[in-house]
């Protein structure tokens, strides 16, 4: 095995293949995106060289801006109550269902593998209101609550709150999954010890449980918030990024800038500050986890 490693051509022969192909799909148009920065234009409309002139745009672009602190806020949500509603779901399974639980994770993980769009559809008619009431418009004319019917998705602040719960739900069965498979992991004699010295409810999770899965915590936090950083497709499908562009992120900004205002480089630019704020975001977990762990 090691007279193999030393072969060059041998690892050449092994390696090259998925080398090629990482190259050719990936690492070109990292870089060619990076050189686009450089320009404002399309193959269309032709490029023109404008230097470090999109990245001053940037700080003069009140919709980037808008779009960046939308995207923080529901990264912050969302992942948040991803990875806690999660947590707290792992623990039902692994403390109180115990076996009797598959049939909860199976079907509590299933929003995870449905389509997005069809999610999307499912959430909007719930909560539509025209052309007629959808399930929560219709419960509550039902109590009598009808000031509280209302356009959830024709405005800002509720738009949000719809999404981020369509994106929280989805999601939460996959992180609890996730977290539940580090639970079983937990040798039973040191739960036993722990009872045994008074741990147990809330302080058995908090001082025992916690602490030995937070490697598989953080890792679900990083996950989660890499995802919900780069959100597309749950608001594409939900609100377009409307009402205006309330509700429009980083990546759906991008799109519009690079495909439909046909300014690939502005575009790019946009892209490289969402892979830069995703690149510090992770840095700032470990770094925090780091701490924590010593």
């Amino acid at each position: 095995m090691q007279g193999t490693l030393r072969d060059w051509r041998a690892v050449l022969v092994f390696v090259g293949p998925a080398l090629l192909l990482y190259t050719l799909i990936l690492l070109i148009p990292i870089i060619w995106s990076l050189g686009y920065t450089l320009f404002s234009g399309s193959v269309i409309t032709g490029f023109k060289f404008v230097g470090l002139g999109n990245f001053v745009q940037l700080t003069q672009d009140q919709k980037f801006q808008s779009a960046l602190w939308f995207g923080t806020k529901y990264a912050l949500v969302v992942s948040s109550g991803q990875v806690v509603l999660g947590l707290l779901l792992a623990l039902l399974y692994a403390f109180y269902l115990r076996k009797t639980s598959v049939l909860v994770r199976t079907i509590v993980f299933l929003p995870a593998v449905l389509p997005t769009v069809a999610v999307g559809q499912m959430f909007a008619k719930l909560f539509a209101i025209a052309p007629q009431y959808g399930l929560v418009n219709s419960l509550l004319h039902r109590v009598g609550l009808d000031s509280l019917v209302q356009a959830w998705l024709g405005q800002a602040g509720t738009a949000f709150w719809v999404i981020a719960a369509m994106d929280i739900w989805k999601a939460m069965g996959f992180y609890a999954v996730l977290l539940y498979a580090g639970l079983v992991e937990i040798p039973e004699e040191v739960l036993e010890a722990a009872r045994l010295d008074g741990a147990k409810g809330w302080n058995l999770a908090r001082f025992v449980v916690v602490p030995l899965i937070f490697p598989i915590m953080i890792s679900s936090l990083i996950f989660s918030l890499n995802g919900t950083l780069k959100v597309f497709d749950s608001i594409m499908a939900l609100t377009g990024g409307g009402p205006g562009t309330s509700t429009m992120p980083l990546t759906l900004y991008f799109q519009k800038v690079a495909f439909t205002y046909s300014d690939y480089g502005y575009g790019s630019t946009v892209a490289l500050m969402l892979a830069l704020q995703s690149l510090i975001v992770t840095l700032l977990i470990f770094r925090r986890a780091r701490k924590d762990v010593t």
